[in-house]
């Protein structure tokens, strides 16, 4: 068996479309598939507008785009500037293939280069494969911190009070 060919390259605008369609299968495969209500456009604005909010990093085949992982620059007020892994998947037919591994060494190079404080992500607790995969990198999974949030409806909703 041949090893496949594997380009990991920063993301374009016109790679949109496909890494919206990579976040619905992390969303299906986390078990919230109803959760994206995030628009191409809007997606396209957020990463491309005048005021660019995320950046990626796309792994891609000679056939198509195999996975993504996409960050942000989060602000510690312990630590400093963070990079924030938001998302990283890879597609479910080429996982174990080395696709992921080398999509998250290319953030732990942005990490570096960009001379930030430290990098931070979730993984759900359930996500065995996940963790297995961090841990290969000697990180610490924290299990103490419990996630909040608030919608926009329901931010709409508290604010006409």
């Amino acid at each position: 068996m041949n090893p496949i060919s594997i380009n990991i390259r920063r993301a374009v605008e016109s790679d949109c479309q496909k890494i919206l369609e990579l976040i619905q299968e992390l969303a299906e495969y986390e078990k919230y598939p109803n959760e994206v209500t995030l628009t191409l456009a809007e997606f396209k604005q957020d990463g491309f507008g005048t005021k660019p909010v995320w950046k990626a990093f796309v792994a891609e085949s000679a056939v198509r785009i195999e996975g993504f992982a996409l960050y942000y620059i989060r602000y510690s007020t312990w630590k400093g500037q963070r990079l924030y892994l938001e998302d990283i998947l890879v597609t479910q037919d080429m996982r174990g293939k080395g696709i992921g591994k080398a999509l998250f060494n290319r953030i732990l190079v942005e990490a570096k280069d960009g001379g930030f404080n430290g990098m931070n992500w979730q993984v759900l607790d359930w996500n065995t494969p996940a963790i297995n995969f961090y841990n290969k990198y000697a990180a610490h999974i924290d299990s103490e911190w419990l996630n909040g949030s608030l919608s926009r409806e329901k931010i709409l909703l508290l604010t006409e009070r």
